[in-house]
């Protein structure tokens, strides 16, 4: 069982949330369409999973010798993940961009979790480290991205810039 990592997790959100502006924390409710596979927008507002990052839609990775677009299957399985249920995210902060970094849930479910857990999304230390074991965990197990080779997410948007 993971109670020492989930009650840092939780801790973790927990104290993120208590310091935000409280303007910040309203709670939006709603079918969510999937931008990518670590940014969603409820109610027209743009969320973006905190505590996480993915690949973007159009990056690629290697499996087996061969390119396969590992960008594209990870915003899939956040889609398959949603589908039509309700999500609720609940703002922290705001990032450079004034995207709203959340915490967001379908039913008891944290997605941000999930997708770290998964394989789709690696923990984003840069700033936080509440899902290191989940990340630790689906690289151990070899899930979604961890089934080949990569490059993070952030590194590889540095060499994608228009």
């Amino acid at each position: 069982m993971k109670t020492p990592a989930l009650a840092l997790g939780l801790a973790l959100g927990l104290a993120m949330a208590l310091m935000a502006p409280a303007a910040a924390q309203q709670a939006s409710t709603g079918r969510a369409a999937v931008k990518d596979a670590d940014s969603i927008v409820i109610n027209g507002r743009q969320f973006r999973l905190w505590g996480i990052d993915a690949p973007e839609r159009d990056q690629t990775c290697r499996r087996d010798r061969r390119s396969w677009e590992c960008g594209a299957q990870a915003t899939q399985a956040l889609e398959r993940l949603i589908g039509r249920n309700t999500v609720t995210c609940r703002t922290l902060e705001l990032d450079r961009f004034r995207r709203e970094v959340a915490l967001c849930y379908l039913g008891g479910e944290e997605i941000n979790r999930w997708m770290v857990a998964q394989g789709w999304a690696v923990a984003y230390r840069q700033f936080s480290e509440a899902y290191v074991p989940e990340e630790d965990e689906a690289r151990a197990a070899r899930r979604g991205l961890w089934s080949g080779t990569f490059v993070a997410p952030s590194d590889w948007r540095q060499g994608h810039r228009r």
